[in-house]
């Protein structure tokens, strides 16, 4: 590999930076060793075929020998076409007192086929000595003759080192004789473990650097997370000389789980300028498949995370929205698009007017002062809400709704009068049923009826039936995506209040309002009442609009 300076980054202890790292992605071998994770066969394929299109250079897809589920990956996965990554297998070193060939486990994986093979040895004396129960030497056997077996079988290994910063810390010889043992039987890279995830930067840094010393083949790093460092020990690693990283889709392993590939590859490639993906435009691609990995494995995404996290580069203070409007550098480290996010700028009771002039502008097509007062009553309307337990965080549509009303332009489309649900429970399940009467500003009212598994899908039906009647073209394509109820934690009247977020896309882009109510199925209607309002009102502002930016009605 060539190395290169970056004009950007001065050098670290004159050390120059790499042009190339590779990525190995362990999240479907260490990521599913997660507490309360497990991959279907479907979801280890899917999630492979997006870590290829990612440009991730290899996948570490399993062990083949230690369950049924990633034998048949390694047979499924031979059906596909890879463009950028090898798969390859995990597996230990032979057990003791066994020759590599009489060993069942290294049989199985010689059976999943790959070129790479991850071989996993000890380099820490304690667990030489106390979990696997042998002599010091018996261990460097066990590496050598493992590595050996496999690459008389045309197999290329990849040697990750258990434990060996721990190791090294306390018998760096040793430590050292393990690496040199793995080069001398044949593995192509070398890759040094933080399996404790206990080390701090300025330790990985330093004891890389002495590695590179010694050991001349590529050197990798495997950080957990323990200490909250996974990811600055995997940079810091890569500023001592590691040519290779090993990390996991949002994090997720053992414990507190592994550096995430999420927030080292941005970091490499972005901050230190060293390429880390195969796919020139994998970069893009990242908020994606943080996204689909949260899905399969059962989890919410962290809005907090860094670079593909909803709120990365949510902004909510109105001096902030002010000047990142002005300058986007100002409080955006990166171009949110460069990993596939985007800017959202938050409507509360901290915002200053600059976050609903934004929204009206993005949104609406409309142009207003900062000063106008009909602007200044709408903000005070949406403080006064918070304070009754609303959150116009997510729901900038609510807060839309709400500056269209005091700009005389909400020209309210319908009107709920009344609504009824009834739900029962049985053998066959649970089932609801509703009646909504809804107005039209002439005084024209429908009657419709919906029919659900819950309340709020009976409601949402009755309502659009009854709009499909009223007005042309009814909901129009919006559906409901997404549904949360919280308890409004500023709310202490009454245990009962519920604060209800619904979230609708009509295909192409996705709006949130919000309702507080004792009852939650008025609030959940009033959310969706809102939220189809605003599509209506948005739709006709735009096929209105004859340029981009269309001046606010006056007062």
């Amino acid at each position: 590999m060539v190395a290169k300076s970056v004009a950007s980054l001065p050098s670290v202890d004159g050390a120059a930076l790499l042009e190339r790292v590779e990525v190995l992605d362990t999240t479907l071998r260490d990521g599913a060793q997660a507490h309360g994770i497990s991959f279907s066969l479907q979801a280890k394929i899917r999630i492979a075929l997006e870590l290829d299109r990612l440009g991730v250079s290899f996948i570490e897809a399993g062990w083949p020998g230690s369950n049924p589920k990633d034998e048949e990956f390694f047979r499924a996965i031979r059906d596909y076409s890879l463009s950028h990554a090898e798969i390859v297998a995990f597996t230990s070193t032979r057990r003791k007192g066994m020759k590599p060939e009489e060993d069942r486990v290294l049989a199985k994986v010689l059976d999943a086929e790959t070129r790479w093979v991850t071989v996993f040895g000890k380099s820490w004396t304690l667990h030489v000595h106390e979990v696997l129960r042998t002599t010091l030497e018996e261990n460097l056997d066990m590496v050598y003759d493992t590595i050996r077996f496999l690459r008389e079988h045309g197999v290329r290994v990849i040697f990750d080192a258990e434990h060996f910063f721990n190791g090294y810390l306390e018998d760096p010889e040793y430590a050292l004789k393990v690496l040199e043992t793995a080069v001398e039987a044949g593995a192509e890279r070398i890759v040094l473990a933080d399996t404790n995830g206990g080390m701090l930067p300025h330790t990985v840094y330093r004891v890389v650097r002495e590695v590179r010393e010694r050991i001349k083949a590529p050197l990798g790093l495997h950080m957990h997370n323990d200490s909250g460092c996974a990811v600055a020990n995997t940079i810091m690693g890569v500023l001592a000389g590691a040519e290779h990283v090993q990390v996991t889709v949002n994090g997720i392993g053992e414990r507190t789980g592994n550096a995430d590939l999420c927030q080292v590859v941005p970091g490499l490639e972005l901050k230190l300028g060293v390429r880390a993906l195969e796919n020139p435009e994998g970069l893009r691609l990242l908020r994606r498949v943080s996204r689909l990995v949260y899905e399969l494995a059962g989890l919410q995404p962290n809005p907090y995370q860094p670079y593909v996290g909803d709120n990365a580069f949510a902004h909510k203070a109105g001096v902030h929205v002010d000047a990142v409007l002005k300058t986007p550098r100002a409080y955006e480290h990166i171009d949110p698009g460069a990993v596939g996010n985007q800017r959202r700028l938050a409507v509360s009771e901290l915002s200053g007017a600059a976050n609903l002039v934004a929204w009206a502008r993005r949104e609406l097509g409309l142009e207003l002062g900062k000063r106008d007062p009909r602007l200044r009553r709408a903000l005070e309307r949406v403080k006064q809400l918070e304070n009754q337990g609303y959150s116009f965080d997510n729901a900038y549509a609510s807060a839309l709704l709400i500056l269209m009303e005091e700009l005389g332009a909400r020209a309210r489309p319908f009107r709920v009068e009344a609504w009824r649900v009834v739900s029962e429970g049985g053998p066959q399940g649970s089932r609801s049923w509703a009646l909504v009467k809804v107005a039209a500003p002439g005084g024209e009212t429908v009657l419709a009826a919906g029919e659900g598994g819950g309340p709020v899908h009976a409601v949402d039906e009755a309502l659009r039936a009854a709009l499909a009647r009223l007005l042309p073209g009814g909901a129009g394509a919006a559906r409901l995506i997404d549904y949360r109820v919280t308890l409004p934690g500023a709310v202490r009247h009454t245990a009962s209040t519920v604060r209800v977020e619904v979230t609708l896309t009509d295909g192409s882009s996705a709006w949130t309002t919000v309702s507080v109510s004792d009852n939650i199925v008025e609030a959940s209607l009033d959310a969706l009442t809102q939220g189809i309002e605003y599509y209506l009102l948005r739709s006709r502002l735009r096929q209105q609009a004859s340029t981009p930016a269309t001046r606010a009605p006056s007062g």
